[in-house]
């Protein structure tokens, strides 16, 4: 097993350490100039040292990054973008292994190493953006490591068959199934979630519901889901992404909601987008609701915008919840990185003993530094592996 130590960094702002890594795993972290040096020697020059960052809620089959730039288009709502994704996509060309190898390339190159990743399931693509996104991972070598979810976009029980496109997904490795909006996408939210329910139950696996609608329409489906959950045998294991209505909702009804995702484990992603209302981060952190980031779509047919850095994310995140005080500013970088691991699966996630040698270098003073400046990332390690050193990829 390759050995390799990574000498004189600064974990999370700490006084100096030397990481020694065996293998993919960490496997001590010692005072600078303590450890006994073998195999590769990596000088960090007492630089920050941040774990590596997981991207909780992305869509790399669906981006067309280093592609010519497409004009955003079609009818700004959830219903217009789907159908003017579906109407469009196939002339791009989307999925294909090379825009989501491109993307997963930009991640790694911003310090994320690990990702949960929505893949698009239809009637239309049917299971090939599964297997273009493993392609598009297996060409790395191992450089980022990418959790699946088998995502309905198009919606579940409006279209006849793709319950059983989910069911393949599950069986056929997806850690996770989707949902989308089951009251305004396919008007049947309870039809919708029984069916979704049951495939995760079947099959063993987490279910991540998309969740856009605001107001007690959004309300009245946590409540749905919360009972669901409680109901089912996958307490810990649901997870609502967006979930904007939360923040729209009066104090006591939002503490309800909480207490009820509490009680059933359910966890929640944001993308942290402007001009929406913020979420009670604040009741999540007190109950232990887990709580990530994620860059959702990054230039494409929903959205122009986004860069893969998920450190502008976090301070995205910072800004429109008015994180001011340094223990609040780390906060946000720990939803980053330490916070979600739960959300790739690992039990750890951190610069410590036994977690994965997933580590990030940049040059910053400290936490709260890296957080508003989001300097270049100088190193990045990944698995133990060198990825990305004075910002350029070596994969």
């Amino acid at each position: 097993m390759a050995l390799a130590t990574l000498v004189n960094v600064r974990p999370w702002g700490a006084e100096p350490v030397d990481i020694v890594m065996s293998g993919a795993a960490i496997e001590a972290v010692v005072p600078a100039g303590r450890a006994s040096v073998g195999g590769e020697r990596i000088d960090g020059g007492g630089l920050l040292a941040l774990p590596g960052f997981i991207n909780a809620h992305a869509h790399v089959d669906k981006s067309w990054w280093g592609q010519p730039w497409v004009p955003y288009g079609g009818e700004a709502t959830t219903q217009g973008r789907i159908a003017h994704e579906r109407a469009t996509r196939d002339g791009l060309g989307i999925p294909n292994a090379a825009s989501a190898t491109a993307v997963l390339r930009e991640f790694l190159r911003h310090g994320t190493t690990a990702v949960r990743s929505h893949v698009d399931v239809d009637l239309g693509v049917g299971l090939r953006g599964i297997e273009t996104v493993r392609e598009a991972v297996d060409s790395l070598g191992g450089a980022i490591e990418v959790e699946i979810v088998a995502f309905p976009q198009d919606g579940v029980v409006r279209r006849p068959g793709v319950l059983d496109l989910l069911d393949r997904a599950a069986s056929a490795g997806a850690t996770s199934i989707g949902g989308i909006d089951p009251a305004s996408v396919d008007r049947d939210p309870v039809a919708q979630l029984d069916g979704l329910f049951a495939v995760a139950e079947r099959r063993d696996v987490g279910l991540d519901i998309h969740l856009h609608d605001g107001g007690e329409l959004g309300a009245f489906q946590f409540e749905l889901i919360i009972d669901r959950t409680r109901r089912s045998g996958l307490h810990g294991r649901v997870t609502i992404s967006h979930g904007f209505a939360l923040g729209e909702l009066p104090a006591e009804r939002r503490q309800d909601l909480l207490d009820g995702c509490a009680e059933t484990g359910i966890a929640w992603t944001t993308v942290a987008p402007p001009r929406t209302a913020p979420l009670p981060w604040l009741g999540m952190r007190e109950r232990g609701i887990p709580l990530g980031l994620g860059t959702d779509g990054i230039r494409d047919l929903w959205s122009p915008y986004g860069d893969g850095d998920l450190l502008r994310v976090a301070l995205g995140f910072a800004r429109l919840h008015g994180l001011r005080t340094d223990e609040d500013l780390v906060h946000a970088v720990e939803l980053a990185s330490t916070r979600a691991a739960g959300f790739v699966h690992r039990a750890v996630h951190d610069l410590v003993a036994g977690a994965r040698a997933d580590i990030v270098l940049v040059d910053a003073e400290n936490t709260q530094d890296a957080l508003v400046r989001a300097p270049r990332r100088q190193l990045v390690i990944s698995g133990g592996r060198v990825v990305v050193r004075d910002g350029e990829l070596r994969v």
